[in-house]
């Protein structure tokens, strides 16, 4: 039936289908309809950073920014649902068009460009919360504020979705965001992450509830990139990694249409790249923190491929927009074997 639908939503504008989509989905949980679409999950609970999750698999930030759909989407089987990125304040990202599909590789291209309604709203959003799986927020800076004062967004964000999040994932590697990935180097990455650190900290004092704090990191890097970034991690007591974002790279999509668009480049085409991350990961890491696979995760094996590589759990985004609801199902029955 998705196949049917998908052909359909392939018609109209990428960003136009997103909202549609996505309203249907909501309406088909508000009218608990959402067993006719949802396609037997497995569900063989696992413990990662001190939290139960009911399955390895999670939706990825990027298709719920302001967390109007996440009680739907986690409907269908996820284990978790992240949502986000969302910033201090709401921005309405870069000119459209700004979302582009490449069918022929299971790919999309995006410069979003974090457009989201601000922390404020989706803090009221989640305060509706009916899913009962984990929960993660994702969050950013503000596109007008400076690189130098990046980490105060990052604390603003910090503070006001602690008490409602079960983990909070660092955003600093989208290529959306002008400089952004610059905060994954060096001494800035160093000192960003100590000051969040600090924060959890004196929350969990002051709450007595422990929130993990994860950083997502981009795919383009060299191995002693990788090695530098995984050492800070965690020497600044990070609970989880995320690995990877989208990519700058345009390997495997070079003369398909929309390929030469700027913007983050996700799907099929990085999910080889993204494995290597996470193997390498693996490597300098030495399981002193869990690994988070997300890249071209479309299918039980590509699922079961980021497990064996390293990760601890999955999660999908573009695989999903391709594949639909039974994506959740296949993928669950695939790593409950493992």
């Amino acid at each position: 039936m998705y196949s049917l639908i998908r052909k359909a939503l392939f018609q109209l504008d990428p960003e136009t289908a997103h909202h549609i989509s996505l309203d249907w989905l909501g309406a088909a949980e508000r009218l608990k309809l959402l067993g006719l679409i949802r396609s037997r999950p497995s569900f063989s609970p696992l413990e990662v950073m001190g939290l139960r999750f009911s399955n390895a698999l999670g939706l990825a930030a990027g298709l719920d920014k302001n967390g109007d759909y996440f009680n739907a989407l986690g409907g269908l089987g996820f284990g978790s649902v992240e949502i986000g990125t969302v910033t201090p304040r709401p921005q309405p990202g870069n000119p459209k068009p700004r979302l582009f599909r490449l069918p022929e590789r299971e790919a999309i291209i995006n410069r979003m460009g974090f457009n989201n309604k601000g922390v404020d709203y989706l803090v009221e959003r989640v305060k509706r919360r009916r899913y009962t799986g984990i929960l993660g927020i994702n969050i950013g800076k503000n596109a007008t504020t400076p690189l130098e004062n990046a980490v105060d967004d990052y604390l603003v964000c910090l503070q006001k979705v602690y008490a409602h999040a079960e983990y909070i994932t660092f955003n600093i590697s989208s290529p959306n965001t002008p400089g952004l990935r610059d905060l994954q180097f060096g001494d800035s990455l160093s000192r960003m992450l100590e000051r969040l650190k600090a924060e959890q900290q004196d929350r969990y004092q002051a709450e007595g509830r422990y929130v993990p704090l994860v950083v997502k990191i981009a795919p383009d890097m060299d191995d002693a990139a990788i090695e530098q970034v995984a050492g800070v991690l965690v020497e600044q007591g990070m609970d989880g990694v995320i690995a990877t974002n989208t990519t700058i790279g345009r390997e495997g999509v070079e003369s398909l249409p929309h390929s030469e668009e700027a913007g983050g480049l996700s799907g099929l085409p990085v999910r080889e790249k993204s494995t290597r991350m996470v193997s390498a990961l693996r490597e300098h890491l030495k399981d002193q923190l869990p690994i988070i696979g997300v890249g071209g995760v479309s299918d039980g094996p590509s699922a079961r491929e980021k497990i064996e590589a390293g990760a601890r759990l999955v999660q999908t985004y573009t695989g999903f927009i391709y594949r639909g609801p039974s994506l959740v199902g296949e993928v669950t029955r695939a790593l409950s074997t493992r």
